[in-house]
């Protein structure tokens, strides 16, 4: 269900039926706003490298104010991990599975599962994520206790097709797919979760063009690095009162994340001087991959 604008391409998405009959006695989970600067580090590595971790129902972000020569490893990685690069980010050299690669501008990089390593050349951020599956950084997440019951209204992650041509590193480079008419903002996906970089924005969004939508059944993680963002969000009455919440508007700083659950109405509206917002899902969604706006879809089937 959506209330966008007629001419928001996304007016256009095919509804996916949701995996199972909502109940509507199942309460709904509160939204979570972490702006990673309010708390401690989770993690300070040898030259002063600070991560803050934090998850959702299937997934695990890790913000890094990263120092040159800090080596982030991973050792018997179950599955795949994603490294998302923006124009703030470090430049990096990532080693997995035989093969490296050195890159210093935005792209979104996928690390095979098994043992890997990020080295950090010189200052800058580093935004890592990874399935919920991977149990230390799950379980030493700062935010860890909102999943002590879990959200049983969002569908539980299902691994996704493996990749063509087996799992290994691979690199997608943004300037390789820049921003155009017709496609929204650029989207890419792997077995266990789906990224879609949105465009800078140089100003303050439209107070009129705002898109308020919800999602029957997933997660919306939407990590903002660059300026200030109000999330508006909904919360749906079911048939018990007591667990009615009044609407929240608030607004958060950067870098943060504001977990939206299912099946909240919810929308960003960005008001700084510039900002930008990337949006991250897991499972994949299965509207965005249905649309052919996914960037990677050769590489990645979904079926």
């Amino acid at each position: 269900m959506s209330m966008y604008a007629k001419d928001d391409i996304r007016s256009f998405l095919a509804t996916a039926a949701p995996k199972k009959a909502p109940d509507p006695s199942i309460p709904v989970k509160p939204a979570q706003w972490i702006e990673f600067l309010s708390h401690q580090p989770t993690q300070t590595a040898e030259h002063g490298s600070r991560t803050w971790i934090a998850r959702a129902a299937n997934l695990v972000v890790c913000y890094t104010e990263a120092k040159a020569g800090d080596v982030f490893p991973r050792s018997s990685q179950p599955d795949e991990y994603a490294v998302l690069q923006y124009s703030d980010s470090s430049p990096l050299h990532i080693t997995a599975g035989g093969e490296s690669v050195d890159i210093d501008e935005e792209a979104f990089v996928v690390v095979p599962p098994g043992d890997s390593a990020v080295t950090v050349i010189a200052d800058g951020i580093l935004i890592r994520l990874f399935s919920s599956v991977a149990d230390d950084l799950r379980e030493g997440a700062l935010n860890t206790g909102a999943y002590a019951d879990p959200d049983l209204r969002a569908i539980p992650l299902v691994p996704w097709p493996e990749p063509v041509g087996g799992f290994r590193l691979r690199t997608y480079r943004l300037s390789d797919t820049p921003i155009v008419p017709g496609r929204f903002g650029r989207i890419f996906r792997t077995t266990n979760l789906m990224v879609n970089f949105l465009a800078e924005e140089p100003g303050p969004r439209d107070r009129t063009r705002l898109s308020p939508h919800f999602h029957e059944d997933f997660e919306q993680i939407s990590l903002a690095v660059k300026g200030s963002f109000v999330h508006h969000i909904r919360y749906p009455w079911g048939p018990d009162s007591t667990q009615w919440r009044p609407d929240e508007s608030r607004q958060i700083a950067t870098p943060s994340i504001c977990i939206i659950p299912p099946p909240t109405v919810h929308t960003t509206q960005g008001v700084g001087e510039y900002q930008q917002l990337i949006d991250i899902f897991s499972a994949p969604r299965e509207d965005f991959s249905a649309s052919g706006w996914v960037l990677n879809a050769d590489d990645y089937p979904s079926k």
